[in-house]
């Protein structure tokens, strides 16, 4: 246990005096958890960065908007923001990551990833709908820079730093040209709320419930961003046929306008192009981990998702550079697990 004396006040405060407090395992942000334990409750206890206006603060403002459009999140007990606290509901243990490789045919998660589904809905519809003032997820955007943003990171992490490229001129010309490609037609879709890390890690079950966290960066964008973080998760491995239900699941959810919008060659064609630009970030995260904190557990998930990239890429003339350096510089062969110190 970590905790300052002060922070020990703010629980004892909150849950009474007898209680013990245990780290919980990280996840891939700064944020630290712990659990609360007294003889008859538990709570979860989430110690980040201190913050002035508990209303503007992303994670509380993104809750409670979440909350009142009926999405499952955890409670809220207590807030200290001049300490960087927030008490909440003790989730327990069980993400839907869990869930997935618990079972031998993947097909009996299917129920629980529906569920998970069913909230994304929610998001994309109700926590989308119009609201005065706005909430902090109505404020911020995927727009063309963040797009960009979002690739060229992946460059400097992956590209240049874990796998220390050194790109030919014309090289670097027609990757940043399909850069602009991706950014400019991702940023000119239509925009729904989106979570922006809905993965299998950020869902939990709890009593056949299933709970959203990590939130707290949730932002307008396509709704296809979030598809592709739960069916081409890195941190499992969907079939084809789960993929397929789950989209078709999703779509039939949705209101009948929103519903038509899904089912043309345009929504199909975004989804292709979210793929690659959404999986080609997340191994600039697990590259970014490793270069900026010397974190290895995510490198094992580098080589899978860099795979799904390539194969997405190659089919597509106006991004197929990708593909293109990943094999040509031998990405795929590498052992990312014993990354090479420059």
């Amino acid at each position: 246990m970590d905790l300052h004396a002060d922070q020990i006040s703010f629980v004892k405060n909150a849950v009474g005096a007898d209680f013990e407090i245990f780290r919980l395992a990280g996840d891939a942000s700064t944020r630290r958890y712990y659990r609360i334990v007294s003889d008859s409750a538990s709570w979860a206890l989430m110690s980040w960065e201190p913050f002035a206006n508990e209303k503007d603060y992303p994670f509380l403002n993104v809750l409670h908007h979440f909350k009142e459009s009926g999405i499952l999140v955890p409670q809220v007990f207590a807030v200290d923001g001049t300490k960087g606290l927030v008490l909440l509901e003790d989730l327990g243990d069980l993400t839907l990551e869990r869930k997935f490789w618990e079972n031998q045919d993947q097909s009996q998660s299917l129920p629980f990833y529906k569920k998970s589904v069913d909230q994304l809905v929610k998001i994309h519809t109700a926590a989308t709908l119009p609201k005065n003032p706005k909430p902090v997820c109505q404020q911020v955007e995927f727009n063309f820079d963040k797009f960009l943003w979002e690739l060229n990171y992946t460059k400097t992490h992956l590209l240049e730093g874990l796998c220390q490229l050194k790109l030919s001129p014309q090289t670097e010309a027609a990757l940043e040209k399909a850069f602009t490609v991706l950014a400019d037609s991702l940023a000119s879709e239509p925009k729904v709320v989106c979570h922006r890390d809905y993965h299998s890690r950020n869902v939990m079950l709890k009593l056949g419930r299933t709970y959203v966290i990590d939130f707290q960066d949730a932002r307008l964008g396509p709704r296809q961003y979030d598809l592709v973080s739960l069916l081409y998760d890195s941190y499992v491995d969907l079939s084809e046929e789960m993929k397929s239900l789950l989209l078709d699941h999703y779509i039939s959810q949705l209101p009948e306008s929103e519903r038509k919008s899904c089912e043309t060659q345009q929504f199909s064609d975004v989804f292709n192009l979210q793929l690659v630009q959404r999986c080609f970030k997340a191994c600039g995260s697990f590259a970014s981990f490793y270069q900026t904190r010397k974190d290895t557990r995510y490198l094992k998930y580098v080589t899978p998702t860099l795979k799904t990239v390539c194969s997405e890429a190659a089919l597509l003339p106006d991004v197929k550079i990708i593909a293109d350096i990943i094999n040509n510089e031998g990405l795929l062969e590498r052992n990312y697990e014993e990354p090479c110190e420059p």
